[in-house]
């Protein structure tokens, strides 16, 4: 199956890989190539900016989270309509889970078949360059590395030491010398960059990064090493769809409600996202600029189980909508805490609905969404109210990573005694907690969770709020049971009623 695909590493963290993928994409689409892009690892952030720059949305691929069976098939249906595929990888080329390098960019490359595009920060360096891409290109086996960028680059004297010592003793190509910009830093506070859809001024950072890799870039020559990419197996495809027909997350979150993407086709932030299920409950999503963090396909499994999508907008809508169901992912509330506080018709509406049974399943923010209120310095706001606890903001990472989930309860999503792999990424801690009123659904044998004894996932009637993430295609069962739940609510409801006291 060819599949034109090129991965995007580096040696280390913050060697400007995300900048120059950011900017790579923009470019080939500007093109009027269809880029797909991917995002190695349990990432929201990355992604709301790569989405932007093609035009289609980012999807995330884990070998950690999924297996290497579920990860193919990820993108397979990820690349269905697209010209070629730049799949961004996460820390350095070769560090994993443990000291065997298990779930590293390397090992998604050597999965995919694909080659590799190594970004080296060549800040205060000459010729020991060669010494570090020769490294890169024979610690593991089966793994193609096939160009390097070099950032920040000094001056041109420089910038021939660097280029002379990799091609003499390396043998591969230096696709592009990027010299120092500081105008193609995009904004980052304490989990990365700031979300895409938070603030549209944000979006003239993809623009700078497309002129600059347009400018700095070899794009036919990159362009050549993705084509260069084998064949792959010709998988099944279960049911998967391709972006040019399925319903998938609305590009650029709630900043506009129309924009125009990279090769001039209007993406809407409220488009309509099934007509396949025109029977089914609906559930609603929270999605704006606070409510950000949603994978793709968790938002395509619902669909798939039946369910129809109405978004929700937690700052401008004062009432649900009809529902069945809610689904509030992550993001950051306490950037906005006093807009959620504000909007007390909304939080007043959702909490009535979950006290008429409505099944509810939230993520980190949809926690602390759902929670008696924010605390953050000397400041506090209210939230819905629906759990008894509040949330806490502190200084130091209370969670950062992945996780693995016991199952220890029952609920409307999991069955007891199923282990679940997910991940978590917060800097709050739940406080005042009313330990009588509420079962955990979670035993964490990895990662923080909610208490020192590692309990994640609050479970009050039919509400499940946990810190820890999940991605459909490593708990499929999560979009069926949520669907079915939402199905049993509106039996109880009547169909078309709201459930109003």
């Amino acid at each position: 199956m060819d599949r034109p695909r090129l991965v995007v590493a580096a040696p280390h963290g913050r060697s400007g890989k995300t900048t120059v993928t950011i900017g790579t994409v923009a470019a080939l689409a500007e093109r009027g190539l269809a880029v797909q892009p991917f995002k190695k690892g349990p990432d929201y952030i990355d992604p709301s900016w790569l989405s932007e720059a093609a035009g289609r949305p980012c999807r995330n691929l884990d070998l950690f989270m999924m297996g290497e069976g579920a990860t193919l098939e990820v993108f397979r249906r990820g690349t269905l309509g697209a010209d070629l595929s730049i799949i961004e990888g996460a820390m350095g080329l070769y560090d994993g889970v443990d000291l065997e390098g298990t779930g590293s960019t390397a090992q998604l490359a050597r999965l995919l078949s694909a080659p590799i595009l190594l970004v080296v920060d060549a800040t205060r360096m000459t010729r020991s360059v060669a010494a570090l891409v020769t490294g890169y290109q024979h610690f593991e086996p089966d793994v193609n590395l096939a160009g390097v960028v070099l950032n920040n680059v000094a001056r041109t004297r420089h910038e021939k030491m660097l280029v002379g010592a990799i091609e003499h003793y390396c043998g591969i190509p230096v696709l592009g010398c990027i010299p120092r910009m500081p105008q193609l830093a995009i904004p980052d506070r304490h989990l990365g960059l700031v979300p895409r859809a938070e603030d549209e001024r944000l979006v003239p950072a993809i623009e700078s990064a497309r002129r600059a890799m347009a400018e700095y870039l070899d794009l036919d020559r990159l362009l050549g090493i993705a084509r260069s990419a084998p064949p792959l197996p010709v998988g099944e495809e279960t049911g998967g769809r391709g972006d040019a027909d399925a319903p998938h997350l609305p590009l650029g979150g709630a900043g506009s409600s129309q924009r125009a993407g990279p090769r001039g086709e209007g993406l809407s932030h409220h488009s309509s996202l099934s007509t396949h299920h025109c029977g089914g409950p609906k559930i609603g999503v929270m999605l704006d600029r606070v409510f950000t963090f949603y994978y793709p396909e968790n938002l395509e499994a619902l669909e798939r189980a039946g369910a129809r999508l109405e978004f929700v907008d937690s700052l401008a809508d004062l009432k649900l909508p009809e529902v069945d169901g809610l689904y509030v992912g992550g993001g950051f509330p306490e950037m906005f805490m006093g807009e959620l506080e504000a909007n007390e018709s909304l939080r007043e509406d959702v909490r009535r609905h979950i006290d008429g049974g409505m099944p509810v399943y939230a993520e980190c923010a949809g926690l602390i969404y759902l929670s008696g209120g924010i605390r953050w310095d000397d400041r506090r706001a209210e939230m819905v109210g629906a759990l008894p606890c509040e949330v806490e903001m502190v200084a130091k990472p209370q969670g950062h990573g992945y996780s693995v989930a016991e199952v220890v309860a029952d609920s409307s999503f999991f069955r007891r005694g199923r282990t679940l792999r997910g991940h978590e990424f917060h800097h709050t801690r739940v406080v005042c907690l009313d330990r009588a009123r509420v079962r955990f659904a979670y035993r964490l044998l990895r990662g923080s969770g909610i208490d020192p004894d590692h309990n994640d996932g609050l479970l009050v009637g039919n509400v499940l709020a946990a810190y820890t993430h999940l991605h459909a295609a490593a708990a499929p069962e999560w979009a069926e049971s949520f669907v079915e739940a939402a199905e049993r609510q509106r039996g109880r409801l009547g169909v078309g009623g709201r459930g109003r006291g």
